[in-house]
C-alpha cells in the first residue's frame, strides 16, 4: 500500500505562485511514474504533469508549459509542482497520483488551489 499526502494549496491572486508537495509513504519502492491532476469545479479530473521514477518529465499539459514545473526528490519521497503565473481558470483541487509497477494507481486526498482574479 502507498499513501500520498498533498500540501501547499491555498488562495492566491492571479499571477501569483504556489508550490504543491506530495509526500509518499508505504511501499513506495513499487511506484514508478507520479503525477499531478487537477479537478476544476464541475469538470473532470485532468492530468497536469507527470514525472518518471528517475525524475524525467513525461508529460506537461500544454496550457501550463513554461509556467508549471514538476520535480521529484526521491530521497525525501516527495513530488513537487511549482506553479507560476497562476490563472483563475486553474482553480481546483489538485491531486497527487502514483502508478505502481503492477499498474495500480494510488491517489492522495487533494489540496485546494483557489486563484482569485
Amino acid at each position: 500500500q502507498v499513501q500520498l499526502v498533498e500540501s501547499g494549496g491555498g488562495l492566491v491572486q492571479a499571477g501569483g505562485s504556489l508550490r504543491l508537495s506530495c509526500v509518499a509513504s508505504g511501499t513506495i519502492f513499487t511506484i514508478n511514474d507520479m503525477g499531478w491532476y487537477r479537478q476544476a469545479p464541475g469538470k473532470q479530473r485532468e492530468l497536469v504533469a507527470r514525472i518518471t521514477s528517475d525524475g524525467g518529465t513525461r508529460y506537461v499539459m500544454s496550457s501550463v508549459k513554461g509556467r508549471f514545473t514538476i520535480s521529484r526528490a526521491n530521497a525525501q519521497n516527495t513530488v513537487y509542482l511549482q506553479m507560476n503565473s497562476l490563472k483563475p481558470e486553474e482553480t481546483g483541487v489538485y491531486y497527487c497520483s502514483g502508478v505502481a509497477r503492477d499498474g495500480i494507481a494510488y491517489w492522495g486526498k487533494g489540496t485546494l488551489v483557489t486563484v482569485s482574479s
